[in-house]
Formats: structure tokens, C-alpha cells, sequence
């Protein structure tokens, strides 16, 4: 009974504090590009899991795995981390896990090789996270148009390297 009393008094505090967390504010940043290539041969192009180094032009380690499911990749010499949580034969999804102590954004990346004809495809990339961190609506614009020019210039040089 003493405990029940005590969670009881506790209860106002702990929802005031939980008030005054910031409501998740997800964003999805949908891209893509059209190539001239069947899609196995874009994929087999840039769609192994440090590829990234290729096409993004940022440093890579696989830490954990070969490239498959459960994989962990180190990204810009350790600072990010990059966990695949999803994989098809022309695709992948990967997570970046929280940080003690930092804001969660709860980023998720997904990228495919998309067949249109037998002899093209699409390239498609797709961010998700949540924005609410961010001090207002400009801030929140400014983080998605620059993550969307970043991933769109990875986009265009994923063709380039397809295309050759």
C-alpha cells in the first residue's frame, strides 16, 4: 500500500515532466532518380552497404556483419553509426541507434534500385526522422532542404557511377 501511495504522489511530477518533452515531429524525405541501366546492374553498382563511400564520398567500416542484415556500419570516422534493418535482393533499410545523452531522432534511411524497363530503373532514397528538436519551422525547413540537396547530390552520383 505504501508504494502504491508513493507512485500516486509521484504521478503529478512525472507527467509534468513528460509535458514538457517535445511532441515527435517525423518528416519523410522521399527522392529519386531516374537511370539508364537495369536495376541489378545500378544495385551491383552502389548498393553494397559501404558504397556509401563511393557515391556519398564519406569514409566507411563495416564493424559488425558482411553487409547483410544486422550489419553495422562507422560513417565519417566513427561519428555515425548505421545499423540495416532491412535488405532485398535491390534494396536495404538502415537505423542509427540513440546516443546517451543526445536528442533521438529516430533516423531511418531507406534506398532501392527500382526496375522500370529491362534496360532502366529508378534510384529511390527515402529519410525519415523527427525534427522536433529543432527551434521552429524555419529550422525544421532549412535541416530537411539540406539533408534533401546532400542526398539528392548521392543520387546523382549513384547514376553517374551506373551509368559508365
Amino acid at each position: 500500500m505504501k508504494r502504491i501511495m508513493l507512485a500516486l504522489l509521484a504521478l503529478p511530477t512525472l507527467m509534468a515532466s513528460a509535458a514538457s518533452f517535445a511532441q515527435p515531429e517525423y518528416v519523410s524525405i522521399e527522392m529519386e532518380i531516374d537511370i539508364d541501366k537495369p536495376a541489378a546492374d545500378v544495385w551491383a553498382m552502389v548498393g553494397g552497404y559501404c558504397d556509401i563511400s563511393d557515391w556519398l564520398g564519406i569514409d566507411c567500416e563495416l564493424t559488425f556483419g558482411d553487409g547483410g542484415m544486422g550489419t553495422v556500419r562507422a560513417l565519417v570516422g566513427g561519428r555515425v553509426i548505421e545499423i540495416m534493418v532491412a535488405q532485398t535482393d535491390l534494396s536495404y533499410g538502415y537505423t542509427q541507434p540513440t546516443v546517451e545523452g543526445a536528442f533521438y531522432n529516430l533516423y531511418h534511411g531507406f534506398m532501392e534500385a527500382r526496375p522500370v524497363t529491362a534496360t532502366t530503373s529508378k534510384m529511390l532514397y527515402t529519410l525519415v526522422l523527427d525534427v522536433s528538436n529543432l527551434a521552429d519551422q524555419a529550422a525544421k525547413d532549412a535541416d530537411v532542404a539540406r539533408r534533401r540537396a546532400t542526398f539528392e547530390g548521392a543520387l546523382a552520383s549513384m547514376k553517374e557511377l551506373a551509368e559508365k
